[in-house]
């Protein structure tokens, strides 16, 4: 007889084939039905596929460096401000966001920077949706950068993975793309308001440290720091010559 092979079923319900063995479903692999949700599937954890289990080790920002970063972050999204836009190429949410994460969670002496979403859309006033947003664009734009973490742990006798929060690092500036670091600041023109004021003399030095009651080997250290200064190193010889006879 030709045509198709009849499919029978066994008393628990499973089709098999004419050898007996058990045909796997095609569910999986069919589109579901209109109307009809498709079979669920599950990974193995519930955590992405590139987090990590590995300690972190963050690097100490000085609170000075991290102030300045948070200003040139400004400074950027102002410099790209255009006329028909709200904001420049950093964005109000982004800004907020990079706030929060420098001045409320930035560990200084650590670097320790791991917050969860809902601590930063709490500090920054905004939802989490916006934190995912602005976090992405501080990613492209190279401002900020980030490790997925999980941990591993035991429930019921099973090994699990767990999804941590991620691991962030506010990167220098001069990695950000588009931005165009500010010139350095000249120094002060001589004799106007800021510019040191010139060292006295190395005789003028000496003298007043004798005059405050120094020693003779004191006044010879002040002379012979200036190699360059002809007349003090010949004053420092005769000091010393001075010393040799009568030693103080």
């Amino acid at each position: 007889m030709g045509g198709f092979v009849p499919i029978s079923g066994p008393p628990g319900g499973l089709l098999c084939n004419p050898s007996g063995a058990f045909m796997p479903t095609l569910a999986p692999s069919l589109p579901p039905l209109p109307g009809f949700a498709g079979p669920k599937t599950h990974a193995a954890w519930p955590v992405w596929s590139d987090s990590t289990t590995k300690e972190i080790r963050f690097q100490p920002v000085p609170k000075k460096a991290a102030v300045r970063l948070w200003h040139r972050a400004r400074d950027f999204d102002r410099q790209t401000r255009r006329k028909d836009r709200h904001g420049g190429a950093v964005g109000h949410a982004a800004l907020q966001v990079l706030h929060a994460l420098i001045f409320d969670f930035l560990n200084y002496a650590s670097g320790r920077l791991d917050p969860s979403y809902a601590a930063i859309a709490r500090k920054a006033n905004v939802c989490e949706r916006t934190v995912a947003s602005a976090l992405k664009r501080l990613r492209e734009l190279g401002i900020l950068n980030w490790v997925r973490r999980c941990a591993e742990s035991w429930h019921d006798s099973r090994f699990v993975l767990e999804q941590e929060t991620n691991a962030y690092a506010v990167l220098p500036s001069s990695q950000w793309r588009g931005y165009r670091e500010p010139p350095e600041t000249p120094p002060p023109m001589p004799g106007t308001w800021g510019d040191h004021p010139p060292l006295p003399s190395l005789l003028a030095q000496a003298a007043a440290e004798r005059r405050a009651g120094g020693t003779l080997r004191g006044v010879v250290g002040i002379l012979d720091s200036d190699p360059r200064d002809a007349l003090a190193a010949a004053l420092a010889r005769l000091g010393r010559a001075m010393q040799l006879g009568n030693p103080q």
